[in-house]
């Protein structure tokens, strides 16, 4: 590995030399790329002349070692390894230029499950009608219970629904209209238990633009604000705050709809992705009701009858 040895001490002196890389950083290329010279010779060939496929090769190699994003990586060193052979002159093109980097894959959703969801809503419930409770204190237990309701019901981002402006409730309060990314518009519709709770909520309103006021200075609840408020109510529901964000209930609103049989389509319109692989997150919800489906009614799954 002479040859390759001495172009990768090369390409080391230059990070150190005019890009002031770090001792760490300098170490770490000279293991992956006295690696990636290794897997080379063992297909006859070295950094010089390797092509496409011996690149793909080799990041092929390593899945079963390295998690995708630490593959991404070792593709890094390898397309700076070749464009520096590139700007030295050693070689004439770079085989990395059009090899795809490994993309990480996404992790689950945090999800409550329906029975914590509604042990939430129906704790939010009786707090926002605690008849002892003071005017100021009531007001408050109500929007958080409204809001959650809100939230539960829609999917919407918390930015969404602090933003909420009293004219987005349309059609007796059965639809809102919601401004997402990139300002596009979508029209959700909205359960009969969170447009009654929405309705009375209203009622006890001031006038005003927004469905959720305060006095700051967006003039409406900032998403801080019912995030700590949220978390408080499921310390008191015996439910580990550290489980509980406004964007866990989206994401239970986006579970619960798919086990219960929604389309995935369905589901991305209503939570305003505009590419439905955003949504392909939850098909691990889908995955799991057909291997449900199969193991209770195939004729040959253990335990059912011929």
């Amino acid at each position: 590995m002479s040859g390759a040895g001495h172009l990768v001490d090369a390409f080391l002196e230059m990070m150190s030399a005019e890009r002031g890389a770090a001792q760490n950083t300098i170490a770490a290329y000279g293991r992956d790329l006295a690696d990636y010279s290794e897997y080379l010779a063992t297909r006859g060939t070295s950094a010089r002349n390797a092509n496409r496929e011996d690149v793909v090769g080799y990041l092929d190699s390593l899945r079963s070692e390295l998690s995708p994003s630490s593959a991404a990586r070792r593709l890094s060193a390898l397309r700076q390894f070749h464009r520096f052979l590139c700007a030295d002159g050693v070689r004439a093109d770079d085989p990395t230029r059009i090899v795809a980097t490994p993309k990480a894959r996404r992790g689950l959703p945090k999800v409550l499950s329906v029975a914590e969801v509604d042990k939430l809503l129906s704790l939010a419930d009786a707090e926002a009608n605690t008849a002892d409770a003071s005017p100021a204190k009531q007001a408050m237990a109500l929007r958080l219970y409204v809001m959650l309701e809100l939230l539960y019901a829609t999917g919407l981002r918390v930015s969404e629904l602090v933003g909420l402006k009293r004219a987005a409730v349309m059609r007796d309060a059965s639809f809102l209209t919601v401004i997402g990314k990139g300002s596009k518009e979508r029209v959700v519709p909205v359960n009969d238990r969170a447009r009654d709770a929405i309705k009375a909520y209203v009622a006890t309103l001031p006038p005003g633009p927004w469905l959720f006021p305060a006095s700051g200075e967006s003039g409406h609840l900032e998403r801080q604000v019912f995030a700590r408020d949220l978390k408080a109510l499921s310390g008191r529901a015996g439910i580990g705050a550290s489980r509980v964000t406004p964007h866990v209930l989206r994401h239970a609103f986006a579970s619960h709809l798919l086990a219960g049989g929604a389309d995935l389509r369905v589901v991305q319109v209503l939570l305003g992705h505009a590419d439905i692989s955003t949504t392909q997150i939850y098909t691990h919800v889908l995955d799991e009701k057909l291997r449900t489906l199969v193991e209770t009614h195939h004729p040959l799954a253990e335990g059912t009858e011929p």
